[in-house]
C-alpha cells in the first residue's frame, strides 16, 4: 500500500466529500495522511476532523513535501491559492472553475512543470463513458442541454443567499457554476466554431448573479443548445443527441440512456458519489502513472471563456 501525504486548502462541503471518500473508498489502494489549510478557525465537525492529521491557518507552516494538493476553497481564491501553494507539491487537484472571471489572460508558466488537474466529475459517470465510447458522434445533427436546479435546496439547511454562488464577488453565477454541462459536451464534440450566449438575472431569487444562462452553438455538422438555470424546481440534467436513425437521451441525473426510437433504456444504477469515486481515482493514477491529463489548465481556461460565451 502506498503511502501519501495530502492537503487541502479550504474544507467546504466539496472537500469534505473528497476527505470521505478517500477514506472511506481509497483505502485499500493508499495510506493518505490529510492536512488541512484553512482561513478560519471554526471547529471541524467530527466526520471530517477525525480524518484531520493537521491543520494550518498560517501558510509559513505548511510543509513542502507533499504528493498532491486540493485547491477547495470559494471559486475566487482558486488561482490565488494555486499560486501560494506552487512550491509545495507538484501535484494540484483544483476545483472548478481553474480562475476567476477577470484572470483567464495569465500565462501559467510557472505551472507547466507540474500536474493540475481540474475537477470534471461528469465525465467519470457511466452515462458520459458510455455516449463517449459507444456512439458515433460525427453522425450527429443536433444537440440539446440542460441542467435546471433550484438553488435554494443545493444544502438543505444553509440560507442560499449566503452561499458563493448567490455572489457574483465570490465568483458565483450559474454561467460559472454548472460549467460541468460545458466541460462534458467539449469533451464529447470538441469546441465549437461560434457560440452565442445570453446571461440574465429573471427570477425572484435574492442573489447578485446570473440565474439563467443560454448558449447556441455552431459546430461544422450540427447546432449545440445548451440551457443552464438556478429556479427549475424538478432538477433535469440531460444531454438529448439527435442523429438520423435515433434520438438518445443522456438522463445525468437519473443516470441512464434512453434510446428513444429503438425504446430501449440503459439503467446505470449509479450514484453521485460513484462518479466523485471514479474521479479521485483517477486523479491518484494521474500523479502515480503516465496517462493523459483529460482536463489541464489549458483546457479548462478554455471552456471557462466559452462559459462566458466567448471562443
Amino acid at each position: 500500500m502506498q503511502d501519501l501525504k495530502i492537503c487541502f486548502v479550504g474544507i467546504g462541503s466539496i472537500a469534505k466529500r473528497h476527505i470521505s471518500n478517500i477514506k472511506n473508498y481509497l483505502n485499500n489502494d493508499f495510506n493518505c495522511q490529510i492536512d488541512a489549510y484553512r482561513s478560519g478557525n471554526t471547529p471541524l465537525d467530527g466526520n471530517v476532523s477525525k480524518y484531520i492529521s493537521n491543520e494550518y491557518c498560517d501558510y509559513d507552516d505548511v510543509p513542502k513535501d507533499y504528493d498532491a494538493i486540493f485547491i477547495t476553497n470559494p471559486t475566487k481564491l482558486h488561482y490565488e491559492s494555486l499560486k501560494l501553494f506552487k512550491d509545495n507539491s507538484d501535484n494540484f487537484f483544483i476545483e472548478k472553475p481553474i480562475v476567476y472571471s477577470n484572470e483567464l489572460d495569465n500565462d501559467f508558466e510557472e505551472f507547466k512543470s507540474k500536474t493540475c488537474y481540474v475537477a470534471c466529475p461528469l465525465r467519470h459517470g457511466n452515462v458520459i463513458k458510455y455516449i463517449k465510447k459507444n456512439l458515433n458522434l460525427n453522425q450527429v445533427n443536433g444537440v440539446r442541454s440542460i441542467c435546471s436546479t433550484y438553488l435554494p435546496e443545493w444544502h438543505p439547511g444553509e440560507d442560499y443567499r449566503q452561499s458563493y454562488s448567490a455572489k457574483k464577488e465570490l465568483g458565483g453565477g450559474v454561467s460559472i457554476d454548472l460549467i460541468h454541462e460545458w466541460d462534458y459536451l467539449t469533451y464529447l464534440f470538441g469546441m465549437p466554431i461560434t457560440v452565442n450566449a445570453i446571461l440574465d438575472k429573471v427570477s425572484n431569487l435574492e442573489i447578485d448573479t446570473e440565474d439563467i444562462a443560454i448558449y447556441i452553438a455552431k459546430y461544422d455538422n450540427m447546432l449545440l443548445e445548451l440551457h443552464l438555470d438556478y429556479f427549475g424546481r424538478v432538477p433535469i440534467r440531460e444531454l438529448m443527441i439527435f442523429k438520423e436513425d435515433e434520438t438518445i437521451i443522456g438522463d445525468i441525473y437519473n443516470n441512464r440512456i434512453i434510446f428513444k426510437n429503438e425504446d430501449k433504456i440503459i439503467d446505470f444504477n449509479e450514484q453521485r458519489n460513484d462518479y466523485q469515486v471514479e474521479e479521485l481515482k483517477y486523479f491518484f493514477k494521474l500523479i502515480n502513472e503516465e496517462i493523459e491529463n483529460i482536463n489541464d489548465i489549458q483546457n479548462a481556461v478554455s471552456v471557462m471563456k466559452l462559459a462566458g460565451g466567448k471562443l
